[in-house]
């Protein structure tokens, strides 16, 4: 009997210009970062802030991250698109938590989450989200304790 569809590896992927993207990856076979690979993590994030996009929030879990972004604009006019940020990200985090760490081999699992979010209720309430994640993971009692999470500014859309 042939299957009725076929499972394709790769999601899709949409970005939608001028709109923000919620994204999530995950660690590779869900590894915990220790605390040293967490603040690489959110300095990789944090340097491409108002470089290849606006970053509106971020938290870096022990074995996942989330942000909130509004992608910018290069010379040519054109967005900087979501496997250009992804790649940007995942792979110098990965180089430098590798040579920190004294370890080879993946970091990150290839495939990341990621949704279009179209309205202000919809931003403000998906970084309340993020930013709650270490709260609700039972890691800290406020989000205050945490140290690899990031608030910036949320636009209007």
């Amino acid at each position: 009997m042939l299957p009725k569809y076929e499972y394709r590896r790769r999601l899709p992927h949409y970005q939608k210009d001028d709109h923000p993207l919620f994204v999530t990856f995950t660690t590779d076979r869900r590894w915990q970062f220790p605390p040293e690979a967490r603040d690489i993590v959110l300095e990789c994030c944090l340097r491409e802030d108002g470089r290849k996009f606006d970053l509106h929030a971020a938290v870096v879990m022990p074995d996942h991250v989330h942000l909130i972004y509004s992608a910018l604009r290069r010379e040519d006019e054109w967005s900087y698109t979501l496997p250009e940020i992804m790649k940007t990200i995942k792979g110098r985090s990965a180089r430098y938590i590798n040579l920190a760490l004294k370890r080879t081999g993946p970091v990150w699992q290839e495939e990341f989450f990621d949704h279009v979010l179209r309205s202000n209720d919809s931003l403000v309430d998906r970084v309340e989200y993020v930013c709650q994640n270490p709260v609700r993971a039972g890691l800290v009692r406020t989000e205050a304790e945490y140290r690899w999470i990031f608030r910036g500014r949320i636009p209007v859309l």
